[in-house]
């Protein structure tokens, strides 16, 4: 009985690392084919690592979801400083691009924005690709 336990534990753990994709239609597995992922890169100013995270952890994250883009992962990596990684999805490239443009309008943005920059910029350079996945890819 314990080893059945364990391995049903395993496989549900492989199903969860590879989307949730268990008990879910063949239209929600047909729209995530056209779902285009962004990478995102930014390098902060000297010390304002800490100031972009707590930007994104107390407004952008909610607004991003607001305007239709969904939040997949966000990093720091261990051999760069300054600089936060993170991957947002959108339904596709049109929806990357009209969610982009209600975002930049967003009131609560701006007004983010401007508070978070009144002691300088925080960003110094940001860095995108838009991504689809593969048809091998695990995560479609």
């Amino acid at each position: 009985m314990k080893r059945q336990v364990l391995t049903i534990a395993a496989l549900l753990a492989v199903a969860f690392s590879f989307g949730l994709t268990l008990g879910r239609s063949n239209a929600e597995e047909k729209a995530d084919e056209t779902t285009v992922y962004e990478l995102r890169t930014y390098t902060t100013h000297e010390g304002k690592l800490p100031d972009l995270h707590k930007r994104f952890r107390d407004h952008t994250m909610q607004i991003f979801a607001r305007v239709g883009m969904k939040n997949v992962a966000y990093w720091t990596p261990e051999d760069k400083e300054n600089t936060l990684v993170y991957v947002l999805a959108h339904k596709s490239r049109k929806a990357a691009d009209e969610s982009w443009a209600a975002f930049r309008n967003d009131p609560a943005w701006k007004k983010a924005f401007a508070e978070s920059r009144k002691d300088g910029p925080i960003v110094m350079k940001v860095e995108k690709q838009f991504l689809t996945a593969t048809d091998y890819s695990p995560m479609k």
